[in-house]
């Protein structure tokens, strides 16, 4: 039997014999690797494919990171060249159709003027808006506005701002924009659902709605010519469905990616996300700028239905006819006001008859 010095001379050499033979393997591998590598850089200059592969595709056995997540270990990911070089394009095709629709209200407004009525307020009132309608309206559309104008700063500061204000201010108004922008965004986020189930029910189609479309409501005509409509008209009703129920919707979810990278998502959907939240919000903006108009000095006594939530009887009837039929056979959600407090009476009242 071999003794416990006679052991440990067995293991030696076999521990030496493993070094021997696993040695030119390894030498010949790394020969091997090498003579490749110089090989392609005298047939292929400054070629380094393969060590860029395997950067934006994270399998390089050489790289190492403590951080854990989706796409953690890309160094280096290609289309976020893409999205830097494509988001300024489209911000600047939204910002020519803005400055393009607000022109083009300019120039309605001065052939037009503000949208009146043909007959004398008749004295009597509508409670058109309950209190919660008028609410939600105008949490809404609020923070719609603070939203837009935020996140137009954010946008286009830089290129419109920065230039004729000054390093110093221009961050401090940036850097304002951005969290008004965060922190306004749940607010507007939580309040559009209830806009829209409040609101719904009278925003669904009917047959009327083709005749308001065919004629546009009459709008192109200086006379204002009447086109019987329910509670909204078709064109309230677009607004409605394409700039609530659509864009601000995508808006929403788009704003929840970016707002809380912690869900797992990678760079790459955040940049789709970034991509459809600025297109949405340009188109968004354009069509609110519609609404705007409209409800303030587009038309006499718009403005003061939503702040007080009364109409006058001619206003109706002449703007929302079916609707006020409605009203009086008692078949609409919205009754006659009995009571409307002076000061709002005499509001409206003055707004309608004003030149």
């Amino acid at each position: 039997m071999l003794g416990l010095r006679d052991m440990r001379v067995v293991v030696c050499l076999l521990f030496v014999l493993c070094l021997t033979s696993w040695a030119p393997v390894s030498g010949a591998a790394d020969v091997g690797s090498a003579q490749e590598q110089a090989q392609r850089q005298q047939e292929q200059p400054l070629n380094n494919a393969p060590v860029w592969r395997d950067v934006r595709g994270g399998d390089n056995r050489y790289q190492t990171t403590q951080v854990r997540g989706v796409e953690t270990s890309v160094l280096v990911q290609p289309a976020g060249e893409t999205w830097r070089q494509l988001r300024p394009v489209l911000a600047l095709a939204g910002g020519l159709i803005l400055v393009f629709v607000l022109a083009a209200l300019f120039g309605y407004y001065q052939w037009r003027g503000a949208i009146g009525l043909h007959d004398k307020p008749a004295g009597r009132f509508i409670q058109r808006f309950s209190d919660l309608d008028r609410l939600a309206h105008w949490t809404v559309a609020i923070s719609f506005v603070v939203l837009a104008i935020t996140g137009l700063i954010i946008s286009f500061g830089q290129y419109l701002l920065l230039p004729v204000i000054g390093y110093w201010l221009f961050s401090w108004i940036a850097a304002l924009a951005k969290n008004l922008h965060n922190f306004v965004a749940p607010v507007f986020l939580l309040s559009l659902p209830v806009f829209i189930v409040l609101f719904i029910r009278d925003n669904l189609p009917r047959l009327y709605d083709v005749q308001w479309l065919m004629k546009f409501g009459g709008m192109l005509s200086k006379s204002g010519e009447h086109i019987p409509t329910g509670r909204f008209n078709a064109g309230e009703k677009a607004l409605f469905w394409g700039l609530v129920c659509l864009f601000s919707v995508v808006l929403c979810v788009s704003g929840v990616v970016m707002l809380f990278p912690n869900f797992n998502q990678g760079r790459s959907i955040m940049q789709v996300a970034n991509v459809t939240h600025v297109v949405c919000a340009l188109l968004a903006i354009a069509m609110a700028c519609f609404h705007i108009y409209l409800g303030t000095i587009g038309m006499k006594g718009a403005y003061d239905a939503m702040r007080t939530g009364y109409v006058d009887e001619t206003w109706a009837k002449e703007h929302h006819q079916i609707w006020y039929e409605e009203v009086r056979a008692g078949r609409a959600n919205q009754r006659v006001a009995d009571q409307v407090p002076a000061d709002v009476r005499a509001q409206i009242d003055q707004t309608l008859r004003s030149a």
